[in-house]
């Protein structure tokens, strides 16, 4: 940390231990400016929800978005108890200005399904895929990517491509790619089911025609290496 800061850096540091941060403060105190300190441990699934929402809380309200992201995702760990926390995930943090914060925001709302079992949790995913917000839209394409290796979509993979095909048209250029991506990975597995599914669509559309292109692309690939006439 000192050796960033030393160079300019502003600098995140993290521990789980109270006893530690406080020491490493006193140590680094010429760089106080630098340097954020907070006590938390991201990777430990032995607390309680109610620990992981209170850390949440807490590491959101930093002014470093990078202290911001581990509350997100630690949000992602209590949201499978705390409905609020899922919540604050779509309602707050859907609104944070920073698209590193927003991949972070996937990869929480991947956890909440996960913690949850995504067959439990299509109710949310299709909500979420229904919001008027791009980013809300956007968690959910890109961080159940790749779909069809999670649980439940694994034996489900028509699931998948139905409910990401309902966003092929998307207004949003951010998610109709990340749309286009998520179907273009069950394509390298179930290229007979994609196929299927960009045949009934309207390319006539733009963005449909995008999202197509994507979609497809691995697929053609396929073809061309294979001789086949597209």
């Amino acid at each position: 940390s000192s050796y960033l800061a030393q160079r300019g850096a502003s600098v995140v540091a993290f521990d789980y231990s109270k006893k530690m941060i406080e020491l490493a403060k006193r140590r680094q105190s010429q760089y106080a400016k630098q340097i954020e300190f907070c006590v938390a441990d991201a990777t430990d699934r032995k607390h309680e929800p109610e620990e992981y929402l209170s850390m949440a809380k807490e590491l959101y309200t930093s002014e470093n978005f990078q202290v911001q992201e581990i509350g997100v995702f630690l949000f992602g760990y209590a949201s499978s108890e705390f409905p609020s926390a899922l919540n604050f995930l779509r309602d707050v943090v859907s609104s944070h200005p920073s698209w590193k914060v927003q991949e972070v925001l996937a990869m929480a709302f991947d956890l909440y399904c996960s913690i949850s079992g995504y067959e439990k949790s299509l109710p949310v995913i299709k909500e979420w895929l229904k919001d008027s917000r791009a980013n809300v839209r956007r968690a959910v394409s890109e961080g159940l990517r790749i779909w069809t290796n999670r649980d439940y979509f694994k034996e489900n993979p028509q699931v998948a491509i139905e409910l990401l095909s309902g966003l092929k048209a998307d207004e949003s250029d951010y998610v109709r790619k990340s749309i286009g991506n998520a179907l273009r990975d069950i394509s390298k597995k179930y290229p007979i089911l994609i196929d299927k599914e960009l045949s009934s669509w309207n390319l006539s559309d733009k963005r449909t025609m995008q999202v197509y292109k994507l979609a497809y692309r691995y697929i053609q690939e396929k073809n061309l290496m294979n001789g086949e006439q597209i």
